[in-house]
């Protein structure tokens, strides 16, 4: 039976609307080197490493801006931060189409960057108009506009391939929609002072929570999560074009079969996560990320037997259907990882949701920012594509040590605290 309690208020659907949008947009725009850095790579002669940093750079900046935004949107409001971070990043991504020289690219990506920091303001916005039975799922629903890392892969290819092959084309096209969707969502969005921290909390107050061991081990959760799914983000389409020589546009059609599920199915996670809880949910998630990434690490492999009939050659290694096949369970799982995620901040930090969550995003985006990075400074090393997942495949392995004894101990401390309860006092 629904009671009055886990009713959304009215404009919580607007809000939800409009922001989920805008978020789809903002991430689009953020992981559009993606494919933007393909024919920039090629123009400029980068290395793998090279390339990685620049793909990267938006995630910094991203990364970085997410604690004060997350601060901002709980003293100011959701609506006004998350505006003003649009239009701020609308003339950086016009300019980005007159660079011509690779720290041009770099300088300005990381203004472009600022894109990725709507991320740690939407969330507790969204997540105050709605009850805590259903937070979740909201939070889950705004965090599907991840699938703005598919839309990019949808969209820049084409758009290179109307204008001829002319790259310039694309931060042009997007620079005017970001400026559309920040007018749009400033009149499909609500303002609650209500949902705000009261101006007598300051700086300091708000940072406690950070003495918390709990959000540094979902910091590292999400970096997992969250990390793992935009360093594959910004690298698959490279990948299937060096590992089985597609064009750009299949390549970027077979990379958002990753990007997809892992944006658009978030939504579903957070359900999950209300249902089944965060931890059993998060838990789940590791386990699968773990066997894929062992799978996806084996590389392209050619090996000679001397059988009692002479030598004979033997071939293991993923075909691109496989291959897509496994990423695609890996995007499902991210999605599902990332709503259950939050769905421990909105349980256990209720009054500080934007300050948790833009440490833990924080946390997500400096791991998106470093992977790109190392998957081209190991690729370069040791010349094997497979070793971006041997990277990933360690850090699952991390989370899930680090889970099994951080909760075994809590689990062990709050049975002795449950036993002494209920042993009576002897006089």
């Amino acid at each position: 039976m629904t009671t009055a309690q886990d009713k959304a208020p009215p404009g919580a659907i607007p809000v939800l609307v409009s922001s989920t949008f805008a978020f789809t947009i903002c991430f689009a725009i953020w992981m559009m080197f993606a494919v933007l850095g393909i024919p920039i790579k090629k123009q400029l002669g980068l290395s793998e490493t090279q390339f990685g940093l620049l793909a990267a750079m938006p995630v910094l900046t991203g990364s970085l801006v997410r604690v004060p935004l997350g601060i901002w949107t709980d003293r100011f409001g959701g609506r006004i931060v998350l505006f003003l971070l649009m239009l701020s990043t609308v003339i950086p991504i016009w300019l980005m189409s007159y660079a011509t020289e690779y720290w041009h690219f770099l300088v300005l990506a990381l203004f472009v960057g600022l894109a990725g920091g709507s991320f740690s303001v939407g969330t507790p916005y969204v997540a105050r108009w709605f009850p805590k039975s259903h937070q979740g799922f909201a939070m889950g629903v705004f965090g599907a506009g991840n699938s703005g890392s598919a839309l990019t892969k949808f969209v820049a290819p084409a758009l290179i391939a109307a204008a001829g092959g002319a790259w310039m084309i694309v931060p042009q096209v997007y620079s005017v929609a970001m400026l559309i969707t920040a007018i749009l969502f400033w009149f499909g969005s609500r303002t609650n002072p209500a949902h705000n921290v009261p101006s007598t909390v300051n700086f300091v107050e708000q940072m406690k929570m950070l003495r918390d061991p709990r959000v540094w081990r979902y910091c590292q959760y999400y970096s997992v999560v969250f990390g793992g799914y935009v360093g594959l983000a910004l690298w698959m389409t490279k990948y299937y074009i060096g590992e089985y020589g597609f064009d750009l546009k299949l390549a970027a059609l077979l990379a958002a079969c990753f990007s997809l599920p892992g944006g658009v199915l978030r939504a579903i996670g957070g359900w999950i996560a209300d249902k089944q809880g965060a931890y059993k949910t998060t838990w789940w998630v590791m386990w699968v990320c773990w066997v894929c990434f062992f799978l996806l690490s084996y590389p392209q492999t050619d090996f000679t037997v001397l059988t009692v009939n002479g030598p004979q050659t033997f071939h293991i290694g993923l075909g691109p259907w496989a291959f897509t096949f496994l990423l695609f369970v890996v995007g499902v799982a991210t999605a599902i990882g990332k709503a259950s995620v939050f769905k421990f901040i909105s349980d256990d930090f209720p009054t500080n949701i934007g300050v948790v969550s833009g440490v833990v995003g924080l946390a997500g985006g400096l791991g998106g920012f470093l992977l790109p990075i190392l998957f081209g400074l190991v690729l370069d090393l040791t010349g094997v594509r497979s070793s971006c997942f041997m990277l990933l495949y360690g850090t699952v392995c991390v989370s899930l040590v680090w889970m099994h004894f951080s909760f075994r101990a809590e689990s062990v401390a709050e049975g002795q605290k449950a036993l002494a309860g209920k042993v009576a006092p002897t006089h």
